[in-house]
């Protein structure tokens, strides 16, 4: 846990709290509005946090090279979830006009 300084913990732990309150505000974005488009959204963003707590873990335990695996895994899951987010905006690009009451 020492590989990294309080505030740069401060940081890495906020941004995916921050992250879970986003993925939450826009699910009831979605319900609120009746635009179900922006679920999608919100199930797209689910591999970027995944990412967010590899790192966090992989730092946690002081980089250890038997947890290396999770560096594999943070980048795999965070070309997911660029790619996932993409589509979930043209999506919702696609279908700005067919918000349901």
């Amino acid at each position: 846990m020492h590989a990294l300084s309080v505030p740069t913990w401060v940081v890495h732990v906020s941004s995916v709290i921050e992250w879970i309150a986003a993925i939450w505000l826009i699910w009831r974005y979605s319900e609120i509005n009746h635009y179900p488009a922006w679920r999608w959204l919100s199930w797209a963003m689910l591999p970027a946090l995944v990412s967010a707590m590899c790192a966090c873990t992989w730092h946690f335990f002081d980089n250890a090279e038997s947890l290396e695996w999770l560096v594999i895994v943070q980048a795999a899951t965070t070309a997911i979830g660029n790619t996932t987010m993409c589509a979930a905006a043209w999506w919702i690009w696609k279908n700005r006009d067919t918000a349901t009451s």
